[in-house]
C-alpha cells in the first residue's frame, strides 16, 4: 500500500480493503536517503496496525539497493541504505524487510553472490539484538539479477553464516518466469520439493502473489491480475490452499486501478478488492 500522506495512511488503506497483512515502502524507492521518521508518526503507525488487527506487516527495500554491485560507490551506498531501512523497519515493529538479492552487472555470478552475502553478514552482525528479518525475494532472472534459482538463494544464506534472521519471500510471478512450473500440479509439487531440499521450507516467511503476463521460463518480470496470466487460477489455488502456508503473509503486488491517495477517507482500490476476493474464494475451494 502507498504511504502517501504518512505511514499510518497505508494501514488505513489496508483496512479499507479488508487486508490482514500489509507491505509498505518506508521511504521513496528512488532516493538513497530518507526523511527522518518522526516519533509521533512511528507511534501512530504502530497503534493503527494494532487497531486494524493486521497479522503481519512487511516493508520492501528500495530498488536502488544492490549489494552485489562491483562498483565500490554503489555497493557502499547500498549497504548504508539497507542499514537505514532495517533501522526504520525495526522502529516500526515490522516482521521483515523484503530485499532483491542484487545484480552482478559487469562482474560474475560467483563474485556477486560473495559480495551480497558478505554485506548481509556484516549488516546482521552489527545489530545482534534486533528482530526484523531480511526476506530475500526470488527474482525472474532478468539480465544479471541474482536469486532466480533456489541454489543461489541457498548460497547467499550459507555464505552469510546461515543466520536465522535471513528468510525467503517467494514471488509467484518470478517463480514462473524463472522456469519453475507452478502453473501445473506436477510442476508445483516439484517446485516445492526442490525448494525444501535446497533452501528449506522452514526459511519461507512470506509470499508475493502476482500472476505473470509472460509464459514460464521467459525470465521477464511482468505482473498481472490474479488468474489473468500464465500462473492461472489453478496455480494460485494450489498455493493458497496449501496447509504448509496457511500462517504465512501473502502480499499482492498486482497493478492497481486508482491513483495516488493522500488525504480524505481511505478508499480501497477496486482491483485490490477483485484480487483479494479471487484468492479468498480459491482458498475456500479446497
Amino acid at each position: 500500500m502507498s504511504i502517501a500522506g504518512g505511514l499510518p495512511r497505508a494501514v488505513d488503506r489496508a483496512a479499507a480493503a479488508g487486508c490482514d497483512a500489509l507491505q509498505i515502502f518506508t521511504k521513496s524507492t528512488g532516493q538513497w536517503r530518507a526523511r527522518p521518521l518522526p516519533p509521533d508518526e512511528t507511534r501512530a503507525f504502530r497503534r493503527r496496525v494494532r487497531q486494524a488487527g493486521l497479522r503481519a506487516v512487511l516493508a520492501h527495500a528500495s530498488y536502488l539497493v544492490n549489494l552485489a554491485s562491483v562498483q565500490p560507490a554503489i555497493r557502499r551506498r547500498s549497504i548504508e541504505s539497507l542499514d537505514e531501512e532495517l533501522t526504520r523497519a525495526e522502529a516500526l515493529g515490522l516482521d521483515g524487510l523484503v530485499l532483491h538479492p542484487g545484480s552482478f552487472t559487469s562482474g560474475t555470478e560467483e563474485g556477486g553472490l560473495s559480495l551480497a552475502a558478505e554485506a548481509l553478514r556484516t549488516l546482521l552482525a552489527g545489530r545482534p539484538r534486533r528482530k526484523t528479518r531480511i526476506l530475500l525475494e526470488n527474482t525472474a532472472g532478468q539480465g544479471s539479477n541474482l536469486g532466480h534459482r533456489f541454489e543461489q538463494l541457498a548460497t547467499l544464506i550459507d555464505r552469510a553464516g546461515g543466520s536465522r534472521r535471513i528468510a525467503i519471500c517467494l514471488d509467484s510471478c518470478h517463480l514462473l518466469a524463472a522456469g519453475y512450473r507452478i502453473d501445473t500440479a506436477m510442476g508445483y509439487r516439484a517446485t516445492m520439493r526442490a525448494f525444501d531440499a535446497i533452501v528449506g521450507l522452514d526459511r519461507l516467511a512470506a509470499w508475493h502473489l502476482n500472476d505473470s503476463k509472460r509464459a514460464a521460463g521467459s525470465r521477464v518480470d511482468r505482473h498481472e491480475q490474479i488468474g489473468l496470466g500464465h500462473v492461472g487460477r489453478p496455480g494460485f489455488r494450489r498455493i493458497v490452499s496449501d496447509p504448509r502456508f496457511r500462517r504465512l503473509p501473502m502480499i499482492l503486488e498486482t497493478p492497481k486501478a486508482g491513483g495516488r491517495q493522500a488525504g480524505g477517507a481511505a478508499v480501497a482500490d477496486p482491483l485490490d478488492l477483485v484480487n483479494l476476493s479471487t484468492l479468498r474464494a480459491l482458498a475456500r475451494r479446497t
